[in-house]
């Protein structure tokens, strides 16, 4: 069964530096529970909210765990998504089926009449999910395989 190409980073920000002769990038150092991780941020990433990066702030990112990357300690990733990260949420970025079942099997979406559901814009969307590639905020799961959840919020990412 495939897995998702997208991998998590949680963690809190320790620094920021600006990427020498770049103006849009910079280089986010992350404390994980698994030891210091680099973040390049660049005019690609999607940042969340547009939230402002600063030293403290807890947060998620995902990387493409299909692109290359340097053999190098810390590790380095370009940062697809970033974003504030919330006590007792779970955040999910990945492709979802036409049934909104993501891509390895894992988490199946029901919408609810409480869902916010928006593009990367911050604009509300009636479109078919299906297929897409969504950032997904959930608390709680069933026991169930796949595990099932009501978001909280679905941001469709445009591409």
């Amino acid at each position: 069964m495939p897995t998702s190409q997208f991998q998590p980073v949680y963690g809190v920000i320790q620094s920021i530096r600006q990427v020498q002769g770049q103006c849009c990038q910079q280089m986010v150092t992350v404390a994980t529970q698994n030891g210091i991780v680099m973040l390049t941020i660049s005019s690609n990433t999607f940042v969340v909210d547009n939230v402002p990066l600063r030293s403290g702030l807890p947060i998620f990112a995902f990387y493409d765990g299909n692109a290359p990357v340097p053999l190098i300690f810390p590790p380095q990733y370009q940062a697809v998504v970033i974003g504030r990260r919330m006590r007792n949420e779970s955040v999910m970025l990945d492709f979802f089926g036409s049934d909104l079942l993501n891509n390895d099997g894992t988490l199946r979406l029901n919408l609810g009449s409480s869902t916010e559901v928006i593009n990367s814009n911050g604009q509300r969307v009636s479109c078919n999910l299906g297929g897409q590639l969504l950032l997904v905020y959930y608390s709680t799961t069933t026991r169930s395989i796949p595990a099932q959840t009501t978001p909280r919020k679905v941001i469709v990412i445009c591409r």
